[in-house]
């Protein structure tokens, strides 16, 4: 049965005429692709149908050859801006000689999805002309929208995307959207989320004991007065809430610092568009790019001191990075009209939880006695049925890096011709421990989703679960085969183990470099340089500075970074005094090492010194071949932090020093430091050891000769890229072919280090492959698990 859509045409001689069903893949749903096709039927005088399934798109066409021609052209070159086309293939079909009219039909379900799931987008450019605009049934409505721009992830139940099966089921449409809806040369036609102020989801304003003092037009005027008054509020976005307050208002800042327990962590800022943001931040013209695209990821960007209104100190603290992004909601853009000052706009949960997406959750959880983070709320009725935070990412190189894959960005979609050539089974990789995500695919097509995070409690194991279900809903699979991390402990590799199917692990760094492999569709040999905080080994030792030989068949270790204490187990990682200690303690007595005064020693008593040398000299305490770590020794080395208050705290403190040396013109001075990460002979390794103890002591030499932090901190970072550098062009002597090379691991987040990587790397010829979209943390481990699971599953036998 169709809908009451048609168009007149005058191909109806049987004789003249052909037909095609063509069979469409990719983002091609909620997106304007049917509208599209009917208007290109129109253009074209073609006759037949259009419908979405499970499957994607298809459409029956007939026409006389040249139309037909026409037509296909166009599906090749053209297609609606939010659309991607995945496959695209037809078939000849039965010509129907009494049909005379082209029309949209309603969609169908089938047991198992091939479409992908569209993301979230921000508001386009018509909406918010519309909201703007007085004589507009859309003005100042928050929730405006149409097949251009608005949620997608966050409100979908199931496949097909169509309005039951998402959270605006329960909103009727009045009678002026449903004529925008109903009408395919409407650039609303079938965006389920419309609606306007008559028929769709309001606001409520709501203090901290959960009274409603305000919904719709005065629930926003009420939000804007708090906000402007210096209060803490949480309001709701597509994928959760944000914490919000006046960025300017130092005491806001520092107050919800103090309330949420962040004392040090960055805090992401909301500009109202490029004006605003260009007194905050110093960027290239791509960067600028990246911050205003329809994704509207965070985009970390260098900080300016030239601004009118400077940005409070609490915002980002000691360091020269900022994360800006632009409002994606007309809500967010409506506010900035209002307040006209730029906006803390942080995730809305407590530390180490996933981000939360309800009203009732938000009030148990940061307005209540013990607790009480905001002063107020605002709300609205429209359910998020799939959380997402925002996506955090940086230019690196020139390229995209993507740091947290999220909103804009997820769930992330890669159709494979290295895996077109069998039939696959259905294979689920659960993903690591921290920055988890989750992978599966739907036959060639893999499915990377969005960031999860860390899986250290009761809440975010239920988020992790929760998106599973929604994967497993939305994509109709049973998978085949688990895959998980090869640490048994963490949470996903538990829950893997509790399940029927079988499962396989995957080392940690190995999975990292594989989902580069996945991210290129590459299927040859790399030369992986996997450098993290932690992953465990297949040794049973923790790994982080790993050379790999690999490919989709297997690794070899060819080089690592030698291991040094973790004295206090993971107490060392928190209070990182202890790493540097034990590297000092590989080749000094506990008496030299007092005897030094080293100020980072100064806080600590003689006592407490000798019993951790007593530990180490024990031999007791695990060992770590992390380069992560490496960075957390010398911050403390240069008297930078004492105690770790976020993850990956001292590579930021790091690369801060090194830009405001480099800025300062001091890379010549640090490069005659000459410092070097030796390569030294080691059993079972065809490159060997870099040898971190010689490093930490010409480290140790430079700090005692009172050289500037910043030239130590260039020298250090150019001291690795150089063993990088120079172990690949080892490692392509020894094996005889010029292998690409892989840079990959949490460590390649930082920008002074990646970009001297590239630039060392492009001068001596030798190949990369770049991460695209996949995150180079652990956001993108999940996908190098896929990518394993389904190289080494058994292909499902041919159908016949």
């Amino acid at each position: 049965m169709n809908e009451a859509v048609t168009c007149s045409s005058e191909n109806t001689n049987s004789n003249m005429l052909l037909a095609r069903c063509y069979h469409v893949t990719g983002i091609v749903q909620g997106v304007g692709f049917r509208p599209w096709i009917y208007q290109l039927a129109k253009r074209y005088g073609l006759c037949g149908h259009v419908l979405n399934n499970g499957e994607g798109v298809t459409i029956a066409v007939q026409a006389d050859m040249a139309a037909l021609q026409a037509f296909d052209h166009a599906l090749q070159s053209e297609r609606p801006p939010l659309a991607r086309i995945d496959s695209l293939h037809f078939e000849p079909a039965a010509v129907d000689a009494a049909l005379n009219d082209f029309s949209i039909h309603k969609s169908t379900a089938t047991t198992q999805a091939l479409v992908a799931v569209g993301t979230d987008k921000s508001c386009c450019p018509e909406c918010l002309k519309e909201i703007r605009d007085p004589n507009n049934r859309h003005y100042h409505y928050p929730f405006t929208n149409c097949t251009h721009c608005g949620p997608r992830y966050t409100i979908i139940n199931n496949l097909p995307y169509d309005r039951h099966n998402t959270s605006m089921a329960a909103f009727a449409m009045c009678d002026d959207c449903r004529r925008a809806y109903e009408d395919p040369m409407d650039r609303r036609y079938h965006a389920q989320p419309v609606s306007c102020p008559k028929c769709g989801p309001q606001l409520r304003f709501v203090d901290n004991q959960g009274h409603e003092l305000a919904t719709r037009e005065p629930a926003f005027t009420a939000a804007v007065a708090a906000i402007l008054a210096g209060k803490i509020l949480a309001i709701k976005g597509l994928g959760g809430f944000h914490l919000v307050c006046d960025a300017t208002n130092h005491q806001a800042v520092t107050t919800l610092r103090q309330r949420k327990h962040r004392p040090a962590k960055p805090l992401a800022v909301m500009v109202a568009d490029l004006s605003m943001a260009r007194q905050y931040a110093v960027a290239t013209d791509a960067e600028w790019q990246l911050l205003s695209s329809q994704e509207r990821p965070i985009v970390l960007l260098q900080k300016s001191v030239a601004a009118e209104i400077p940005l409070s100190a609490a915002v980002a603290p000691d360091i020269d990075r900022i994360g800006l992004f632009m409002p994606y909601t007309p809500l967010h853009t409506l506010l900035l009209d209002a307040v006209k000052t730029p906006l803390v706009a942080t995730s809305a949960n407590l530390s180490g939880e996933p981000i939360i997406t309800d009203g009732e959750a938000i009030l148990a959880q940061l307005a209540n006695e013990h607790f009480r983070v905001i002063d107020a709320m605002l709300d609205h009725n429209r359910p998020i049925l799939n959380g997402c935070d925002d996506s955090v990412v940086q230019m690196c190189g020139g390229e995209l890096q993507v740091l947290r894959l999220a909103r804009g960005y997820a769930p992330l979609s890669l159709p494979s011709k290295v895996l077109a050539t069998q039939a696959l089974p259905s294979v689920l990789a659960v993903g690591p421990q921290q920055k988890n995500t989750l992978a599966l695919n739907i036959g060639n097509t893999l499915y990377l989703s969005p960031h999860i995070g860390d899986l250290f409690s009761i809440g975010a194991e239920g988020y992790f679960q929760r998106t599973l279900a929604s994967f497993k809903r939305m994509y109709h699979v049973n998978a085949d085969l688990i895959v998980r991390d090869l640490h048994p402990d963490y949470a996903s590799s538990r829950w893997a183990q509790e399940q029927i199917q079988p499962v396989t692990a995957v080392q940690h760094h190995y999975a990292h470099v594989l989902a580069t492999l996945a991210a290129n569709d590459f299927d040859g040999k790399v030369l992986g340089f996997s450098f993290d905080g932690t992953g465990l080994g297949a040794d049973g030792e923790l790994w982080g500075g790993e050379l790999l030989l690999a490919d989709s068949n297997g690794y070899q270790r060819l080089a690592s970074i030698s291991p040094f204490a973790l004295l206090g187990n993971e107490l060392a990682i928190k209070s990182p005094f202890r790493l540097m200690l034990a590297l000092l303690l590989q080749q000094f007595s506990i008496d030299e090492i007092i005897a030094m005064e080293l100020p980072a020693l100064r806080g600590h008593s003689h006592a407490l010194l000798r019993n951790l040398a007593k530990i180490f000299a024990a031999g007791k305490m695990p060992k770590s071949h992390s380069v992560g770590r490496l960075f957390d020794a010398l911050a403390v080395l240069l008297g930078q932090m004492q105690d770790t208050q976020y993850e990956g705290q001292a590579g930021i403190i790091i690369e801060t020093l090194a830009r405001r040396a480099e800025a300062e013109g001091k890379t010549e001075e640090a490069s005659a430091l000459l410092l070097q990460l030796p390569l030294r002979q080691h059993p079972g390794l065809l490159l060997g050891q870099w040898d971190t103890v010689a490093l930490f002591s010409q480290l140790l030499q430079a700090k005692q000769q009172q050289r500037d932090n910043g030239v130590i901190a260039i020298a250090f970072m150019q001291a690795l890229g150089d063993a990088i550098c120079h172990s690949a062009v080892k490692a392509q002597q020894l094996l005889g072919s010029a292998l690409p090379v892989v840079l990959t691991g949490g460590v390649f987040q930082n920008r002074f280090l990646t970009e001297y990587c590239y630039q060392q790397l492009q001068a001596r010829g030798i190949q990369r492959l770049p991460q695209h979209l996949v995150p180079v943390n652990d956001g993108g481990i999940a996908l190098g698990q896929l990518w394993y699971g389904l190289k080494h599953a058994t292909p499902l036998p041919d159908p016949i």
